[in-house]
């Protein structure tokens, strides 16, 4: 069967490269990314292991805020959405909204509505915050004022190829409620600039630097240099998130023996990463730098890629920016916190 478990995942298929992952805080729904033109967003269902497409772009999924959101148009296209990060923030009980770095039609964040109210959760579009021309966002965090941060990869004339050199390649962005546009935050530059979150106080900010397989935190009054930084253990974290007061990442392995050990640069270009790599998962304290693995395994056959990871009670579930499925494997141990 072409959607068979394999020896210590399962899967649902048909997700279209799902490369970052949200749980809805209280909910058994998970949202799900699709970094593929018309992919948008999947809600799955992590009891029934059930998805669908959540997105349609129908009218009574769209509540356009024009005061908040003035330069934004129009919504999204459902046929060409494109969504790579993801980012949730509870607004009230049962109430959220959904941040999303898009790439279809438009270079963009898109702000969504969630009311989970009801059995099955209510999305609804609001408006979206347009990036500088030529920059194009991975992932995407908030504080709590509404403020919006916005990673950026490789900016103009930087390759992937550089960042796995260690050369600067991206920013951080930043957009506040009432302004034109995005502005870089100068001293954010790093190696792929890739996941971000913000700390839980609002002081304080982290980005994972992709060349480096690191994670650094900057000071949100003073972005101009890092506090701190810390590489990740034995994996490339891509994408971080909080979780039930935990803060996880997850990623390929960094010396993968089945694809010839480290990455590799052949004839000027970085190797396309498509070799099955095994991947780890960790728990990161922000203030020790201390990790934490909690998951790891060698490479599947079915699953590559792996970029986000979310917890459902001892269910691991993990995305993918390659794969054309979502996976879930089951935890032998509580995580402890």
């Amino acid at each position: 069967m072409e959607c068979a478990p394999t020896h210590s995942l399962k899967f649902i298929c048909g997700a279209e490269r799902p490369e970052d992952v949200a749980r809805i805080p209280g909910t058994r729904w998970l949202v799900f990314s699709g970094f593929s033109n018309g992919a948008g967003l999947k809600l799955v269902d992590s009891s029934a292991h059930s998805m669908r497409l959540w997105y349609s772009g129908t009218p009574d999924q769209l509540q356009h805020d024009r005061q908040a959101f003035p330069h934004c148009s129009s919504p999204p296209s459902a046929q060409s959405f494109n969504a790579q990060g993801i980012s949730l923030r509870t607004a009230a009980p049962s109430s959220h909204r959904l941040y999303v770095a898009n790439h279809g039609g438009r270079e963009s964040i898109e702000v969504f509505l969630i009311d989970a109210r009801a059995g099955e959760p209510k999305l609804s579009w609001i408006g979206c915050v347009l990036l500088p021309e030529g920059i194009a966002a991975n992932s995407v965090a908030t504080f709590s004022d509404g403020t919006i941060l916005a990673s950026v990869l490789t900016h103009p004339g930087t390759t992937i190829t550089d960042f796995v050199l260690g050369k600067t390649t991206g920013g951080v962005y930043e957009w506040r409620p009432g302004a034109d546009g995005f502005k870089l935050l100068k001293g954010t530059e790093l190696p792929g600039n890739n996941g971000i979150e913000t700390s839980i106080d609002d002081n304080e900010f982290y980005v994972v630097a992709f060349g480096w397989r690191s994670v650094v935190v900057f000071s949100r009054a003073d972005p101009s240099k890092p506090l701190r930084r810390a590489a990740a253990p034995g994996f490339m974290p891509d994408n971080i998130h909080w979780h039930e007061g935990r803060l996880l990442l997850a990623g390929m392995q960094v010396d993968e023996p089945a694809c010839g050990g480290l990455r590799k640069i052949v004839d000027g270009k970085a190797d396309g990463m498509l070799c099955h790599r095994g991947y780890g998962v960790a728990q990161l304290d922000p203030a020790t730098m201390q990790f934490k693995l909690i998951a790891y395994d060698g490479p599947d056959p079915a699953f590559n890629g792996v970029s986000a990871a979310v917890l459902v009670d001892n269910d691991l579930w993990l995305a993918s920016y390659q794969s054309d499925r979502v996976a879930v494997r089951r935890l032998s141990y509580p995580l402890s916190r």
